[in-house]
């Protein structure tokens, strides 16, 4: 990159030029020293003026040289100052570069964060880990008052730990008579889960639950022939508005 004197400032003639004109002045004046010595009668007194003015000449030009390094060493120094101001200025922006890619990297990382925890709390999973359905919906029989299963049991030895299949708000916990202990959770898309049978409850009415966030232990409360978990799934709080469970699990991602 090259640099350039601001407007209005323009040095003066080089070095080799001044020091030309000092020279043919320095010995014009010694022409004429000399000359005089053929045509004036004061021979002494015009060699003596001569040699005077000739080391006033040599001062005059040593002075000029001292101008010309002070004026070369304040140009370099102009020059360095220049260089160090687009050097820091170059710094700083390099500085403020780096400081806006850390700051988009942190917030994409937020971005991604916020992201994986949006949908880990808008996710479903089973009721019961590693477990599966042992009794299907609808199933005939007498153990039902309807006449037919209105949800599925899934296997569950007496004590297992029991979670909520996603993000909702606890409705009822507390006895619910054929159901024997049992929660029912509104969940954050508008439609409802049971959870029946538990040999204790761990979740309160209002409770915030998350997604496999434990809300009792399996048990055979109520009318049960033994230790299982009643699931339902529902479009209201109310029984009778049950839909097909699994069928539920398997619209969210769930693998039953």
């Amino acid at each position: 990159m090259a640099f350039t004197r601001s407007t209005g400032k323009h040095r003066a003639p080089s070095r080799m030029s001044r020091r030309s004109a000092h020279a043919a002045g320095a010995a014009a004046l010694a022409t004429s020293g000399v000359i005089g010595t053929f045509t004036s009668p004061a021979f002494a007194a015009d060699a003596e003026r001569a040699s005077f003015e000739d080391a006033g000449v040599k001062q005059a030009i040593a002075g000029y040289d001292l101008a010309d390094q002070v004026e070369d060493q304040a140009a370099a120094q102009e020059l360095a100052a220049e260089v160090a101001e687009r050097q820091a200025m170059a710094e700083m922006a390099a500085e403020r570069q780096a400081e806006a890619r850390l700051e988009a990297a942190r917030e994409a990382e937020e971005r991604a964060f916020r992201e994986a925890e949006r949908k880990r709390l808008d996710s479903f999973q089973s009721p019961v880990a590693g477990s599966y359905v042992s009794t299907s919906y609808r199933s005939g029989g007498s153990l039902w008052s309807s006449g037919s299963h209105s949800g599925v049991d899934f296997h569950a030895p007496y004590g297992s730990s029991v979670v909520s299949v996603g993000r909702g708000t606890v409705v009822e916990a507390g006895w619910g008579g054929a159901y024997g202990n049992n929660v029912v959770i509104r969940m954050h898309d508008g439609t409802y889960t049971q959870y029946g049978h538990l040999a204790s409850i761990g979740v309160s009415v209002g409770q915030e639950v998350m997604p496999g966030q434990q809300i009792g232990v399996s048990g055979s409360t109520g009318n049960s022939t033994g230790p299982h978990l009643h699931f339902e799934a529902r479009t209201t709080a109310e029984y009778g508005s049950d839909i097909d469970p699994v069928s539920y699990l398997r619209a969210r991602g769930v693998n039953v």
